[in-house]
């Protein structure tokens, strides 16, 4: 199962969350570091609030777009 560490970007939802995961990745000219921005939604059992940081971990699909949950707040 794959996890990811992101931060709760909305919680507006009754039982999801939008979750922003932050990764860098390497230019392959420049060398230069590159910092890439991903929104993910989850569904939020453990009632994470904004600006929580969270453990997300892959699951089936619990709806169109949601195939994530949270696992942990950290």
């Amino acid at each position: 199962m794959k996890h990811l560490t992101g931060t709760v970007k909305s919680d507006k939802n009754l039982h999801s969350a939008i979750v922003d995961v932050v990764k860098f990745k390497v230019h392959p000219i420049y060398l230069k570091r590159i910092k890439v921005n991903k929104s993910y939604a989850v569904q939020n059992d453990l009632g994470a609030k904004v600006g929580d940081r969270v453990r997300i971990e892959e699951t089936r699909p619990l709806s169109k777009t949601k195939h994530w949950k949270i696992a942990k707040i950290i």
